[in-house]
């Protein structure tokens, strides 16, 4: 397959390339482009975050799960990516899991009431 197209440009024009696809739920597109993305810009939080995104929207579980747990691993209180991580979690049936990232999300974003 001819990848030319998804790898073409500089980082920010492939980073709105992925966002286009993302936004018209072209999930697979959107996740080709973002996965060279982020191995140029590794410590990037947005494009990965994205990507977790396209993979979770595309049920690449495991994919989604991995990305996930790089974020946390870098930014602990990155609470989106906990929310993430535990929705993932709860579609794979991981519900043990997901309860305590679930948790967390909701601390850090200042939902009190749900814990």
């Amino acid at each position: 397959m001819d990848t030319t197209y998804y790898d073409h440009g500089a980082p920010a024009e492939r980073w709105e390339r992925a966002r286009m696809f993302f936004d018209a739920k072209d999930y697979a597109a959107a996740a080709r482009v973002l996965g060279k993305l982020v191995e140029e810009v590794p410590e990037q939080t947005g494009p990965r975050l994205l990507l977790a995104r396209a993979y979770y929207h595309s049920a690449q579980l495991r994919r989604a799960e991995s990305e996930l747990r790089i974020v946390i691993e870098r930014d602990p209180v990155e609470h989106y990516a906990r929310l993430m991580l535990g929705r993932t979690l709860q579609r794979q049936g991981r519900d043990d899991e997901a309860e305590p990232h679930l948790r967390v999300a909701s601390a850090l974003a200042g939902d009190f009431e749900q814990l």
